[in-house]
């Protein structure tokens, strides 16, 4: 169960990636719905996801201990 949690948080992250205060905002939502070890591979998804999007490197700060 708790894999399709993050499975579907990177689903919804893909598909609002186009707004950047959308992506923020899910990120957000999905910070407080996963479990800490999520998380930490959530942070390692986003580096590599984010990298050739400069405008979403900015909802880092949401993640970030």
């Amino acid at each position: 169960m708790a894999r399709a949690m993050f499975d579907y948080t990177k689903t919804i992250l893909q598909k609002v990636s186009f707004d950047s205060k959308l992506f923020c905002k899910e990120l957000e939502k999905s910070i407080s719905r996963l479990l800490p070890y999520e998380i930490e591979e959530l942070k390692l998804w986003l580096n590599s996801f984010t990298t050739d999007k400069p405008e979403l490197r900015q909802c880092m700060i949401y993640i970030k201990n």
